[in-house]
């Protein structure tokens, strides 16, 4: 047996709702499954006709305590969270103009790379996020943009 697909993914998020409005209200995608486990809230989004989950978890329990959530919420903030997340578009520049309206804070402008045309961004949360257009493998040149 192998692994075969990535299925769900998560990210920290100091506050679901503020959450959901930027990643559904601003990014436009949407929500897969919006749950109360008692526990805790299974908040999971979807870019649209993907059914990979991104699962926006709130530091606490059941995994953290209140002092450990405290902490992961400071470097989250920081940009230090320990992962990002890249998203495909087919127009990365429309999109950058449409998201800098926005408010969003751009952490890198597009730019054309050996890979294709992707910018940076950052969540409400200090996440670090990636959208690019990205060219088939076969087509990639040096990492470097040449």
């Amino acid at each position: 047996m192998t692994i075969t697909r990535t299925r769900l993914s998560s990210i920290f998020v100091a506050d679901q709702d503020e959450a959901l409005d930027f990643y559904v209200g601003v990014l436009g995608l949407e929500v897969a499954v919006d749950t109360d486990l008692g526990f805790m809230r299974w908040l999971t989004v979807v870019a649209p006709g993907d059914d990979r989950e991104i699962l926006l978890e709130r530091p606490g329990p059941p995994a953290h305590d209140p002092a450990t959530a405290e902490e992961i919420t400071a470097l989250v903030a920081k940009g230090a969270g320990g992962g990002w997340i890249g998203f495909s578009t087919d127009d990365v520049d429309a999109l950058h103009e449409r998201l800098t309206a926005a408010g969003v804070t751009i952490t890198q402008p597009p730019t054309d790379m050996g890979y294709g045309r992707d910018m940076g961004i950052r969540d409400p949360f200090g996440n670090a996020l990636r959208i690019g257009q990205i060219r088939p493998l076969e087509e990639m040149t040096d990492w470097d943009g040449s």
